[in-house]
């Protein structure tokens, strides 16, 4: 998965990676120059007292020297440039797809996890793009090139080499091979944290008025103890991992010094082929090395990789039509046609046998037990989720072959939970109508009954919203969502159950007001409290995913057992008449 990600995403730079090879390969070859210009000067100049083949052969290796550091700089600015780039491309793929995904993806996967493998799990491919630009291509280069120098200065010191990079090349994947699956179970483990956390920060509220402070501390301190312990193994490995090379590499060169010497006390080598050598054992120890950080963090991103391609290949349940039908007359006529929804893997669909009609300057409401399956089917319209059998039809045609701009344009939704956006007032009720001009939304916050407390705060509709509209109340929210849908005066208005946190003589209030705003156009509402209802043209009537009763409130009341039931949970039989 990580070889697929990396190609996918850094096909387009094409040009600047052969631009970082190139320069890698000018500087591994500099540095790879310089131990023997160094073994030059020792062996043709200080033994001999020639100062001028020192500072002939010193002057090289300053040039030497300077286009090593030139070529390094710029080999790091572009590879830093790459991965940048590649990190900055891998999140918004996913941010993308994740757009296009319906609720049931979401809840697939998780909005917890989604996020970290938006943040955590790119940042982690992202640094072995950077790590491979500035070691990776190195290692193998400095490697092989320093193979060759060595056997260049002696081929049977160069036989260590034989011994020495198999025991390190060993020793270092036994320690990896071991780190992959906590590196596995970290990212599971930050998931995890990232729900407990996110979770306490949208209930503190809840959390803080049943005092359970103490039990969300033990929670979290059992998903960070978790972490702690995965990290804690994985970074012991690791800290092994350092001291083993260093072992390696130490004993290495008293081994070399031990039969280099010999060779010189035999007359068989010149002192500065031994320096020589021993630079590019380091170096070649050194390439193994560098092989060996890449080898910590590719597990930790191939598991990263694997998490962010899994966002990637997902495919949305609801997708755009291949051959998507042009918007015609836009009247706003509903259709449910022998409608089924059931959820993957369900045993029971939570919606069957669903058929009726909601026309334009009529009210269809909505009304059932809990766990009825009302949202569901209001979500089917605006396609949230697709119906699994038969159909949704707007005007006659089925929602799924209009494109998602064409369906959003008709629909004005307010969801069961009223959320805002960070931003002002004005701009969440813009959110989907930019062009408002601000009589259009005072207009809009009239009907909503939300102009008096607007008026009342200090900046008016440039007053600051806090992400989820946390800085107002429930029935605030609920109000200027519903102005937000207001706003953008659709064909079709649907309301899920968007009154619950108002009191009754504002529920009253905003729907005379609405009304007249809605005369022309289809309006679905579900709701709970049968006060809010009591006055649509045609109630439905659901239970267990079945519409088990239709008509008015005066003819549910007199016909229809489920009906009353829910009525007189509320009402009295003199206020349900």
């Amino acid at each position: 998965m990580l070889i697929r990600l990396l190609r996918t995403y850094l096909r387009p730079y094409a040009t600047p990676i052969v631009v970082v090879l190139v320069l890698q390969l000018a500087q591994t070859i500099a540095t790879l120059y310089l131990p023997s210009l160094n073994a030059d000067i020792i062996d043709q100049g200080v033994t001999q007292g020639d100062t001028d083949y020192i500072l002939r052969t010193g002057g090289v290796m300053l040039l030497v020297s300077l286009a090593q550091v030139v070529c390094a700089v710029v080999a790091v600015y572009f590879g830093a440039r790459v991965a940048m780039s590649f990190g900055r491309d891998v999140r918004a793929g996913l941010f993308t797809n994740v757009q296009r995904f319906s609720a049931q993806e979401m809840g697939q996967i998780g909005a917890p996890s989604l996020i970290t493998r938006t943040t955590n799990d790119v940042q982690q491919t992202q640094m072995v793009v950077l790590l491979s630009f500035t070691i990776m291509v190195m290692a193998p280069i400095m490697l092989v090139g320093g193979v060759v120098m060595a056997l260049q200065e002696n081929v049977q010191l160069s036989g260590l080499l034989l011994v020495i990079v198999p025991v390190l090349g060993v020793s270092v994947g036994l320690i990896v091979a071991r780190m992959v699956p906590y590196f596995r179970t970290m990212q599971k483990r930050i998931d995890a944290i990232n729900a407990v956390m996110r979770e306490q920060i949208t209930g503190i509220r809840v959390i803080r008025a049943f005092v359970r402070e103490r039990h969300e501390e033990q929670r979290f301190d059992v998903a960070n103890d978790a972490l702690f312990d995965t990290s804690l193994r994985a970074g012991k490995l690791m800290a092994l991992m350092f001291p083993t090379v260093m072992l390696v590499m130490n004993a290495s060169s008293v081994a070399v010094l031990w039969f280099g010497g010999r060779q010189i006390d035999a007359g068989q080598m010149e002192v500065g082929a031994l320096t020589a050598f021993l630079s590019y054992l380091m170096y070649i120890l050194m390439a193994v090395m560098m092989s060996t950080m890449m080898f910590v963090m590719v597990p930790r991103a191939a598991v990263s990789a694997e998490r962010i391609t899994e966002v990637l290949d997902t495919q949305a349940s609801v997708v755009e039509p291949a051959r998507p039908v042009a918007l015609g007359a836009r009247a706003g006529v509903i259709a449910f046609d022998d409608v089924e929804f059931r959820y993957p893997g369900a045993e029971q669909p939570v919606l069957h046998g669903v058929s009726f009609t909601a026309e334009p300057g009529r009210t269809t409401a909505i009304i059932g037990s809990t766990g009825a399956g009302k949202s569901t089917l209001l979500n089917l319209v605006p396609r949230l989720f697709d119906a699994t059998a038969g159909s949704v039809r707007i005007d006659g045609t089925d929602v799924r072959d209009l494109t998602g701009a064409d369906l959003g344009s008709l629909i004005g939704l307010v969801p069961q939970k009223a959320y805002l956006f960070s931003g002002t007032v004005a701009d969440n009720l813009r959110y989907g109508r930019p062009d408002a001009t601000d009589e259009q939304l005072w207009a809009a916050l009239d009907v909503a009954q939300a102009r008096d407390f607007v008026e009342s705060l200090d900046d008016g509709l440039s007053t600051p919203v806090a992400q989820g509209g946390t800085n107002f109340s429930g029935g605030q929210r609920q109000r200027l969502a519903i102005a937000r849908a207001v706003v953008r005066d659709p064909v079709v208005y649907l309301f899920d159950d968007s009154f619950s946190a108002l009191d009754y003589a504002t529920d009253a209030r905003l729907r005379a007001a609405l009304a007249p705003r809605t005369r022309r156009s289809t309006v679905l509402v579900v709701a709970q409290r049968v006060a809010t209802i009591r006055d649509a043209d045609q109630i439905l009537v659901l239970d267990n995913g079945r519409i088990v009763g239709r008509g008015t409130h005066t003819q549910l009341l007199e016909s229809n057992e489920t009906y009353q039931e829910i009525v007189y949970s509320q009402l009295s039989v003199e206020e349900a008449a």
